[in-house]
């Protein structure tokens, strides 16, 4: 996958001064999306109270996630890690609640405030987890 994204990513000025596994983090961020929502899907297709099925859905996407960024973008496998990769996801709900909070005080929706929050978001994830979790 790296290779793919290198040859694609040097061919695109912009994109040459990018590191490629900010690149990889977010793609692989999008799979972790579509895996996490397709669980919380299939669980309330076979019945399961919404509140079920978002708490396990919850759960085995931070696994998943764990996995697929550990090894996908950073290239560590070490489950040691995982207690440092929850620490991050408790800090970033901490910030996205907050920035919503903040964003409701100026008279900003969830829905746009979250939007907003959107790409800042995914660039503290990424700086976090590679400083604090997969740190090389």
């Amino acid at each position: 996958m790296e290779k793919i994204l290198s040859l694609i990513f040097n061919k695109i000025p912009i994109f040459k001064k990018l590191d490629i596994k900010l690149i990889k983090f977010f793609f692989v961020a999008g799979i972790n999306t579509l895996f996490g929502y397709c669980i919380f899907a299939f669980l309330l297709y076979c019945g399961l109270h919404y509140s079920i099925a978002g708490f396990v859905a919850t759960v085995l996407g931070i696994l998943f996630n764990f996995k697929t960024y550990g090894s996908l973008v950073f290239k560590n496998k070490n489950n040691k890690l995982l207690f440092r990769f929850l620490l991050v996801y408790a800090i970033m709900y901490c910030v996205g609640v907050s920035s919503l909070w903040l964003f409701s005080l100026i008279r900003i929706n969830a829905y746009i405030g979250s939007a907003i929050m959107m790409i800042p978001s995914g660039l503290l994830g990424y700086l976090l987890n590679k400083k604090l979790v997969f740190k090389t």
